[in-house]
């Protein structure tokens, strides 16, 4: 059976399953099972379990490229779907908006209702756009090339398990087998400064 190859994004998504240990990956289960804010490495490896069984379907213990294909056209139907609920959403806070402004119900937007608009907008400011900006690329496909430690430009499953436990030893600072809410603080407090430092360069 052909493996997938590092080209594809999917892969490296689904090694990005090893950074829920910082925090819960774009609403995927979180592998702290029983909801102590402590992720010990059995709750680790049942999450990475269960992600790679939900990629391989097959259960020959490898990501075929056909499995892969079909992992990212399930992931592009739910952006879409998102983007539609999002999209439905805005267009109600719209409305919504609107309402608000056109005190006196006319169904247009007089020049004193233009102008508390922009007072209204004046006194919030673009601060809370900029902050919820913020990219996150490049750290899934570094830990992807990473995982292919015999450079086959695939990922078997026990490279996909190298790459959980290597990460999930780099979090444990203390080595307890543990990952505590302050080495979890810790980890995403360093990645804050690689991208920072990224930024800068």
């Amino acid at each position: 059976m052909k493996k997938i190859t590092l080209t594809l994004s999917a892969a490296a998504l689904a090694l990005t399953g090893t950074a829920a240990i910082a925090h819960q990956h774009m609403g995927k289960t979180n592998p702290d099972a029983d909801g102590n804010g402590v992720v010990t490495s059995a709750e680790h490896t049942a999450h990475a379990d269960a992600m790679f069984a939900r990629m391989d379907a097959n259960g020959d213990g490898e990501l075929s490229q056909a499995e892969m294909k079909a992992m990212h056209e399930a992931r592009k139907q739910h952006r879409e779907a998102r983007r539609a609920d999002r999209s439905e959403r805005r267009a109600a806070r719209m409305e919504q908006r609107f309402a608000q402004l056109d005190t006196d119900n006319s169904g247009g937007l007089s020049q004193t209702e233009l102008q508390a608009m922009k007072e209204m907008r004046g006194e919030r400011g673009g601060e809370g756009r900029k902050a919820r900006r913020g990219g996150k690329r490049g750290g899934p496909m570094a830990m992807l090339q990473r995982a292919d430690t015999d450079g086959d430009k695939s990922i078997s499953r026990a490279e996909f398990q190298a790459a959980v436990d290597a990460r999930f030893a780099r979090a444990d600072a203390d080595g307890n087998g543990e990952i505590s809410a302050a080495e979890r603080e810790a980890m995403k407090q360093a990645r804050q400064e690689r991208r920072a430092e990224r930024r800068s360069q």
